[in-house]
């Protein structure tokens, strides 16, 4: 059986299908900076295709069996193409190996001396751009690949000359089981892709063989100590566990920590001794955690206090995490990222404390099967802004074979409204903003694009 540690050698000739995608485009400059030549398809042309096209990859745009050069030695598919797609089906008929993303970045790892993975059910994004923050001051020169655009990068992703990589590792469908890390961290571990996983059992045993990928002779998991799934899922693991948190009990934890509206300063002790003082310029209690792990994770790799201080000083958030959008009729708008009942509650409990007269909610919830799983969770979350506004179910990979919607959750939220259209919505919401208001928009999806709407006729 081949592997792809196989085709790791200058001259090989690879097909990269979904070549632009957030975590393929990063993988074919690495590939192609390792004297491979690597060639792709698309199905839209974006910034990253012509950045690709810049460095001298070929991209198609669409699929179609001739994408695949005659001389094509693997392919690799982002997770979205299935084995009906043409391409897949042509490399079938030639023999041709197709490997996963996740399989190719797991290879590559292994060349890294370093290669830090973040995990869990919320936090991934922050903490693995807190991470780059710090790795670039201690002039580590890192590989990055995040699941959202950091500003200090312009993009997703970083293809650097150092030792250290350090990606975001998504548990669904046990994307992370294929990667290699020496550092492996677990912010935390909630229900959630239950169309895929079986229970929360399922999930916390998925999370334990991702921790049981570092080996057992070096390297490190950092595991959330205030997180009862996350201790659960390692109790008795034959590896170096660092844990972080806001218990004195965790190797790394926070002390004296005070809030200034979006700002928060707090001190770090590591095994009982301080570290360093941190100044954060992202609000809420849940980045303090973040900004722990990210904290841990550099201290396994041998990071001094000073660089995690300056790198989490010049954090100022990842892209769709708590970003400003402008204002509307004095009304300050906010974009989330938040699409589960945990991250609802790290947002709300960030905002409320930030002395706004309203806090306006636009909600627009993520794939059917979340919804209809954590139902009552959403409420709860869902109740505590003074309004929220939702917009329908953003089905993403799904169809609707469960019969629900947006409309089921308005009956249960008390001062709540269910539009059917943006338009609708808007409109609503341009008639109800006032000074002093926060909106903020919430999802996974498109709701985005609301705020961006709505300042826009601002100007």
């Amino acid at each position: 059986m081949t592997s792809f540690s196989d085709y790791l050698r200058p001259g090989a000739k690879g097909h990269l299908i979904g070549i632009g995608g957030v975590s393929m485009s990063p993988l074919a400059e690495v590939l192609s900076g390792m004297g491979l030549v690597i060639r792709g398809s698309d199905m839209n042309e974006s910034d990253k295709v012509l950045s690709l096209r810049r460095k001298g990859i070929e991209v198609c745009i669409g699929h179609d069996a001739a994408n695949i050069a005659p001389d094509a030695e693997f392919v690799v598919r982002t997770a979205a193409v299935h084995d009906d797609n043409v391409e897949i089906v042509e490399a079938h008929r030639r023999g041709i190996p197709v490997f996963e993303r996740t399989q190719a970045w797991g290879t590559l790892m292994r060349d890294y001396k370093n290669a830090i993975c973040i995990a869990g059910t919320h936090g991934k994004t922050t903490t693995t751009s807190m991470s780059t923050h710090i790795l670039m001051a201690a002039d580590r020169d890192p590989t990055v690949m995040i699941g959202g655009t950091l500003p200090l990068l312009k993009a997703g992703h970083r293809v650097g000359n150092g030792d250290t990589i350090i990606l975001e590792a998504c548990e669904y469908y046990n994307s992370f089981l294929s990667f290699s890390p020496t550092v492996a961290v677990i912010l935390n571990i909630e229900e959630d892709h239950l169309d895929f996983f079986k229970d929360l059992e399922d999930i916390k045993r998925s999370f334990r063989r991702f921790a049981e990928l570092v080996p057992a002779d070096r390297g490190c998991v950092v595991a959330n100590i205030d997180d009862k799934n996350t201790m659960d899922a390692l109790a008795g693991i034959n590896r170096r566990v660092m844990t972080f948190g806001l218990s004195p009990e965790a190797d790394v934890h926070a002390e004296n920590i005070t809030s200034n509206g979006d700002q928060s300063e707090f001190d770090v002790y590591y095994k009982g001794e301080f570290f360093q003082h941190i100044g954060l310029q992202v609000p809420g209690v849940h980045n303090v955690k973040n900004a722990l792990a990210a904290t841990a994770a550099a201290i396994c790799v041998g990071i001094s206090p000073n660089s995690v201080k300056y790198g989490l000083a010049g954090f100022t958030g990842a892209g769709r995490r708590f970003v400003f959008k402008g204002k509307y009729n004095g009304a300050d708008v906010y974009d989330d990222y938040a699409h589960h009942p945990g991250e609802l509650k790290a947002l709300f409990d960030a905002v409320e404390p930030l002395g706004y007269k309203r806090i306006i909610a636009v909600f627009q919830p993520h794939t059917y099967t979340r919804t209809k799983a954590l139902f009552g969770d959403f409420v709860e979350q869902l109740r505590r802004p003074n309004l929220t506004y939702l917009a329908e179910i953003y089905a993403a990979r799904e169809k609707n074979t469960l019969g629900i919607s947006s409309s089921d959750l308005a009956r249960e939220i008390p001062n709540s409204l269910y539009f059917p259209t943006f338009d609708e919505l808007e409109k609503s919401l341009r008639w109800t903003a006032s000074p002093g208001d926060l909106i903020l928009t919430i999802g996974a999806g498109n709701v985005y694009t609301v705020g961006e709407h709505i300042v826009a006729k601002n100007k």
